[in-house]
């Protein structure tokens, strides 16, 4: 019982702490055993419907403070929020409330002799319930469709890459699919995800970066040498370097970033619960912008798993990210690592076997899309600045190359005109 309270003690802690969860997480006042925390509740979804702030302090104007448990202990509340762990204590809550009901309804079973086909229908409506908006019967979604073949198509494309050959095979980063972007290190990964990010905001999307390996510090300077165009080298002491055509547009730069607006989390070995966690507090704080969120990189991510074989820990994560992908609707394009093998072959463009403990990556992705510079090998011969990105799985749609101009300078990544060979 101990356990089971201070779950709920975390639970109302949270929701304090993050006011959307009192009316996202589908809680009902039943499912709380304590009478104090009933009342909690009660009085934070009053407070919520009445779009009033919901802090202790308001919490303490609804009700009599001994049946809220005393305003010290009130106030302690927020001491046990955690939302990372929010979601699991959420599901905690729900299955002993339903093991209560369902205790319930053999005990009224028996006291009442009731047939056999009630008690399934009571135990089926008790089954469902506590699942808010769920609604798994598709007569609707079939009505909806009954014109479709006598009205044109209106096609919704993705979150745009902002690179024309590779929008042919992709268009656009899907809603609820997993992206994964692999390769050798030095191929460019980390510039081709700030590129996605920048045209993604600049086309009214909210990009959400979780930079695992790199500071947030050195992220924001590559980005920023993307949008100006500066060379990185010089971006290391603007004040020496930079001329004086550079210095003037430097604001301007910074006002251009700032329309993309990106975030970025740079903590280390994060978590995908702890992502899940910071993406959902983002999104709800601006729902108008539909969001899509960058992991770098997929290896680093650190497990929550009793599994001891890094394959399945990593295989697990990818699963976590399709199910984040799914839960937010929104596109995960995550980097990865390939492995070794790779450098000990004459062809050294990537294959699925080199995705690094792939465990169940291959099967968790919707697309995965390989970089590989010919120029990183070959410096003599190999065409300069050439990037290929080979999507070799696209779940939804078709497989092929798309080659890009990457200018390794500045980090950015262009179009190329064949007819004519230059960038666009």
């Amino acid at each position: 019982m101990a356990r089971h309270e201070q779950i709920e003690k975390s639970v109302l802690g949270t929701m304090l702490a993050e006011n959307y969860l009192i009316a996202d997480s589908g809680v009902m006042r039943d499912f709380f055993i304590s009478h104090v925390h009933k009342n909690i509740f009660q009085c934070m979804q009053d407070l919520f419907a009445a779009k009033r702030p919901v802090d202790f302090v308001t919490v303490l104007t609804m009700m009599d403070p001994t049946a809220l448990g005393g305003a010290n202990y009130l106030a302690e509340l927020t001491n046990f929020a955690s939302p990372t762990k929010f979601d699991g204590y959420v599901e905690m809550l729900l299955g002993t409330w339903k093991n209560r009901e369902k205790n319930k309804i053999l005990i009224q079973a028996t006291e009442s002799d009731m047939a056999i086909g009630e008690i399934q229908k009571a135990l089926e409506d008790l089954e469902k319930s506590g699942n808010a908006g769920l609604d798994t019967n598709i007569q609707m979604d079939l009505i909806r469709m009954g014109e479709r073949p006598y009205e044109p198509l209106v096609e919704t494309p993705g979150v745009t890459t902002g690179l024309k050959d590779l929008e042919k095979l992709l268009d656009g980063f899907q809603p609820a699919e997993l992206t994964i972007i692999a390769a050798r290190p030095s191929m460019g990964k980390t510039d081709t995800l700030n590129h996605f990010a920048l045209h993604a905001g600049f086309a009214g999307y909210r990009p959400i970066i979780f930079s695992l390996e790199m500071s947030r510090t050195s992220m924001i300077d590559r980005l920023i040498a993307v949008t100006g165009g500066y060379n990185r080298l010089r971006m290391r002491n603007p004040y020496t370097h930079f001329t004086t055509k550079q210095k003037a547009n430097w604001m301007p730069t910074l006002g251009r970033l700032d329309e993309a607006n990106i975030h970025i989390d740079d903590r280390a070995a994060l978590k995908v619960s702890e992502m899940r966690a910071t993406a959902r507090k983002i999104i709800n704080s601006e729902p108008k912008l539909k969001p899509i969120i960058f992991v770098d990189y997929l290896q680093i991510i650190r497990g929550d798993y009793l599994q001891q074989n890094r394959t399945e820990i990593v295989g697990q994560i990818s699963n976590d990210l399709k199910q984040m992908a799914k839960e937010f609707d929104c596109p995960v394009v995550c980097l990865s690592q390939l492995n070794r093998g790779v450098e000990a072959r004459d062809n050294k463009r990537p294959m699925m076997s080199d995705l690094r403990d792939s465990g169940n990556i291959e099967q968790d992705a919707d697309v995965i899309v390989f970089l590989y510079r010919d120029d990183y090998y070959d410096k003599e011969t190999a065409s300069p600045n050439r990037l290929e990105m080979n999507v070799s799985k696209n779940r939804n749609g078709p497989t092929g190359m798309a080659t890009v101009c990457y200018v390794k300078e500045t980090g950015m990544l262009h179009n190329i005109d064949w007819q004519t060979e230059r960038t666009v």
